[in-house]
């Protein structure tokens, strides 16, 4: 199931007996799939754990082949205002630079973010490269009064919050 979530269209359409417009049904069936997995009934949820960011950002995240990073721009209340792809790089590296973070944040006038990023091998460690970006982030959150609240790494099926895990 994995590798039919993580194909292509061109991929799908290779196999026999699936032609281009089965392997377009089968693609939009899959991001269906994904956004009514990450679906909370609200017009725009309220985070107020990290367990609330990860259940809205797994179905997106957790079977991608290349390391995306994500944000969830919030108001005052913790309801979610957008949520950004900020980068997608590549199967084990993400660019990542606080401008860019905040970019988004700054002109939709987020009160905090939470920021993720998927492990595509499925095992969501924090790296010391994850710990580094992510003191960096917080330090920029603090001089653009945008409170970082929380970074996720997203693995397969599991999450690990580094806030909960006293990194910043």
């Amino acid at each position: 199931m994995k590798g039919v979530a993580c194909a292509s269209v061109d991929e799908l359409a290779t196999v026999k007996g699936i032609g281009s417009v089965k392997a377009v049904q089968i693609a939009a069936c899959v991001e269906l799939g994904k956004r009514l997995a990450a679906y909370t009934g609200e017009e725009r949820p309220a985070i107020h754990s990290p367990e609330d960011a990860a259940n809205l950002l797994m179905p997106q995240m957790r079977d991608a082949s290349r390391e995306m990073l994500h944000s969830l721009l919030l108001d005052t209340k913790g309801k979610v205002i957008r949520h950004i792809t900020v980068s997608v790089g590549g199967l084990d590296m993400s660019v990542v630079h606080p401008r860019e973070v905040y970019k988004d944040a700054i002109t939709s006038s987020a009160a905090s973010l939470i920021v993720a990023h998927n492990h595509p091998s499925g095992d969501p460690t924090p790296s010391e490269e994850d710990r580094r970006v992510t003191r960096r982030l917080a330090e920029a959150g603090q001089l653009l009064g945008i409170e970082l609240l929380d970074h996720l790494v997203i693995g397969d099926g599991r999450w690990v919050s580094l806030k909960q895990q006293g990194m910043f």
